[in-house]
């Protein structure tokens, strides 16, 4: 297959999910769950660049490899994450997989019970843009290996 255009070369198109991203660091959100949800949708939307991403960020901050392979299967796994961690893997599953009837009552109850009004709001900010970035990825097929974590570069 042939390389597809670098969509990094127009930052001016991007600035929105570039601010989306910064408004998340910011958000209140522990980074490690927001790892997570990034790694799950990105899973989910089998967005190699993102996965290899996320889980070098992941591990940067100190998740373990037994999490970062189990979030796949978190539910069967459900002992190794939070009620927090589960209630937000399930808000992502449901919103990236939005269906017919969008997020059913009960995830939207386990949801609601783990975050506040305005984590929930954040929470779902995340899902949104790794989802965009999931699409500008996959869609331009982004070459995993090459990122390296911020603490990685700061260290090197």
């Amino acid at each position: 297959m042939s390389k597809r255009l670098d969509y990094n070369k127009f930052p001016s198109i991007l600035k929105p999910l570039f601010a989306m991203a910064g408004q998340l660091r910011h958000s209140g959100l522990e980074q490690p769950l927001i790892e997570l949800v990034l790694l799950r949708v990105s899973q989910i939307n089998g967005c190699a660049f993102c996965i290899d991403m996320h889980t070098k960020d992941a591990r940067a901050g100190g998740e373990t490899e037994q999490r970062l392979y189990l979030v796949q299967v978190w539910r069967e796994a459900a002992s190794m994450y939070s009620e927090r961690e589960r209630a937000a893997l399930a808000w992502a599953e449901a919103v990236t997989k939005l269906g017919e009837h969008g997020v059913s009552d009960d995830v939207y109850e386990q949801a609601t019970a783990a975050f506040s009004d305005e984590e929930l709001v954040h929470l779902n900010m995340a899902v949104v843009m790794i989802n965009g970035w999931n699409r500008f990825g996959i869609t331009f097929q982004s070459e995993p290996g090459h990122y390296q974590p911020a603490q990685a570069k700061l260290a090197s």
